[in-house]
């Protein structure tokens, strides 16, 4: 009896080292905050959600230009689909028609920054400037607040996550990249996204890539097949209560 106590003691105290383990290497918090357990703090937007739902979001940024852009729209509108674009604000002041027949269309709407600019080299006051100009600007065509901001060229740092949470925004990356911008064949494009997705998965793709809207239809259709439902980001994620891990996956605080 007292060799099978001291094994099952032994057997306790190695899967608590084992539990110890696991949190030295993971990122959890709640917000905004992040603490490495073991290592240096840092912290992680949101590239992906847990959910046991098969569902997805796909979204647009919106930088340069718009000859593709009614194309997405229509593409989307067939397929009964609500996406989340992400606006630049140069962008947004010089398309003030799209950024309205976007919104009323259903879909989200996030900033990208004012300058597109690397924001991991900004200071606080930067940061808040290009967040808070951009955001005006969406907000004053669609009267609806921005609480959606994914960094230009997923470029971040931590005051860059701390300074949009103070703000009030979710930090949003993504777990699947289209690569659209580099102007892939749309079959190429549509592969990409189809073999990428898993649950909660965020797709990246672009307003003006020169195919996009050739792949749009088919990434819609093939998803929804397979039993995928499209949501904006701002109903896919956690808005409280949630934790991080250290991919950035976004999970329930259990």
């Amino acid at each position: 009896m007292v060799r099978v106590y001291k094994l099952k003691t032994i057997l306790v105290s190695l899967a608590a080292f084992a539990l110890l383990a696991v949190l030295s290497v993971t990122t959890y918090f709640t917000g905004a905050y992040a603490v490495y357990f073991g290592n240096t703090p840092r912290l992680v937007p949101i590239y992906s959600v847990e959910t046991e739902e098969k569902k997805i979001a796909i979204s647009f940024d919106c930088a340069w230009g718009t000859e593709y852009t009614d194309k997405i729209l229509s593409a989307l509108k067939a397929s009964d689909v609500r996406a989340t674009w992400f606006m630049v604000e140069f962008w947004t002041t010089k398309y003030p028609e799209f950024v309205k027949k976007i919104d009323e269309a259903g879909h989200s709407i996030g900033t990208h920054s004012s300058t597109h600019s690397y924001m991991s080299k900004q200071n606080a006051e930067e940061i808040k400037k290009e967040l808070t100009v951009s955001s005006q600007a969406i907000e004053s065509i669609t009267g609806k607040k921005v609480e959606l901001f994914r960094p230009p060229y997923g470029d971040y740092d931590d005051e860059l996550i701390k300074t949009a949470s103070a703000l009030g925004y979710y930090t949003i990356q993504w777990d699947v990249d289209s690569l659209d911008w580099k102007d892939l064949s749309a079959s190429d494009i549509a592969m990409r996204v189809i073999n990428g997705v898993k649950n909660g998965s965020i797709i990246l793709m672009h307003n003006n890539g020169m195919h996009t809207a050739e792949a749009v239809p088919i990434i819609l259709e093939t998803l929804k097949n397979k039993g995928y439902s499209f949501v904006p980001i701002d109903e896919l994620i956690y808005k409280q209560n949630y934790v991080i891990d250290g991919t950035g996956r976004q999970k329930p605080n259990a």
